[in-house]
């Protein structure tokens, strides 16, 4: 279904059908009921973190400029403080890692959709400072729930990934939630829209792989501690992640978002011990939206690689040192030793999330 999808994606092929005719009242009577019960916290409008990161590593090399694109979860809603956003979180983990300072630019709109890329990567690329050196992705949950068919989202998504490959960004994509992981959604509902996620998720993988970038599996990382915590992963609204969601997704996209710029101790060499794999990349994206934190990356057409990256904790501190976009300097300098922190704890496995303590809970 995801090779599917991606066909109809490449090649202007309509909507394919994810839902059979049979099941639609029904399906259509537990969204309404959901309706009722997600959202039915209040989400705080997304702080902003732009500016720049591990100030402490300034040196003659110049800053990495970064930006994350998106939707809500991109843009960080649902939490409070710009240092519990997954941009600033990716920022400051990327800073320690590069030792190198980071600048963030966030364009990520809560409520997106695939189709707003376009005017997102517009913005970015309008940018008088320059191409990006790279770039992180994450999109897909409101295509499912506003029912736009798979075909037009993984069409928007490779689009973007291509305009920005070609202006010489690297580009990571954290492929679409699952959604069968919120709580208030019930059968059959929630088995449904777990499975129309992660064929979207795999769907995207192959879209943006085959346009030069890499996919990181959110969908598969979070949903069983979504459902074991959802007190704890869960923002107040009941649907959008909390800071310990967020570090729990940040801590599985740095190592490829670190990789894909050459500053992370791993190769990009398999590892059979961590059952990885070169397949192709069909397979390999359906793989993937089934296992936690998977990153499959283009290798020689049309295969793919399956790797699953160590992740460590971030640094202890979710307040990063960041500038006023005017480049003043950071008014915090205890905010300022901490963006300047290098990931902390040991290594651990794939599919596992942060460790206690790793992250606060939100203030």
């Amino acid at each position: 279904m995801a090779r599917r999808i991606a066909a109809g994606a490449a090649y202007g092929g309509g909507s394919v059908g994810l839902i059979g005719a049979a099941t639609v009242g029904l399906v259509l009577a537990e969204v309404q009921l959901a309706k009722r019960h997600v959202g039915g916290g209040i989400a705080p409008v997304p702080p902003s973190a732009d500016g720049r990161y591990g100030v402490a590593f300034a040196g003659p090399a110049d800053p990495l400029r970064f930006v994350i694109l998106g939707d809500s979860t991109a843009a960080g809603q649902g939490v409070r403080r710009a240092g519990q956003t997954p941009g600033a979180l990716l920022a400051s983990g990327l800073a320690a890692v590069a030792e190198r300072p980071v600048d963030l630019r966030n364009v990520a709109l809560p409520g997106a959709r695939s189709d707003d890329l376009e005017r997102q990567v517009s913005l970015v690329l309008a940018d008088p400072t320059g191409t990006p050196d790279v770039c992180a992705i994450m999109i897909g949950a409101n295509d499912v729930t506003h029912r736009i068919p798979a075909t037009q989202s993984v069409r928007c998504l490779s689009t973007a990934v291509r305009r920005l490959r070609t202006a010489g960004a690297e580009v990571v994509v954290g492929t679409c939630p699952d959604l069968g992981t919120i709580e208030p959604v019930y059968q059959p509902l929630r088995w449904l829209a777990r499975r129309v996620s992660r064929q979207l998720a795999a769907a995207q993988t192959i879209g943006a792989v085959e346009q030069g970038g890499r996919t990181v599996s959110l969908g598969d990382l979070l949903g069983p501690e979504f459902e074991a915590n959802p007190r704890e992963l869960f923002g107040p609204d009941n649907y959008h992640p909390s800071a310990e969601g967020y570090a729990t997704a940040a801590m599985a996209m740095l190592p490829t978002l670190c990789a894909v710029l050459g500053v992370w101790p791993e190769s990009d060499h398999l590892d059979v011990t961590r059952s990885e794999d070169m397949l192709p990349v069909a397979k390999a994206a359906s793989q993937a939206a089934r296992e936690a934190g998977t990153e499959v990356t283009a290798a020689r057409a049309p295969w793919a690689l399956l790797k699953h990256r160590r992740r460590r904790r971030l640094p202890a501190h979710t307040e990063p040192a960041h500038t006023e976009p005017t480049g003043t300097e950071p008014m915090d300098t205890e905010a300022a030793d901490a963006g300047a922190a290098g990931p902390a704890g040991p290594e651990t496995e794939p599919g596992s999330g942060p460790e206690p303590g790793a992250t606060r809970r939100p203030a």
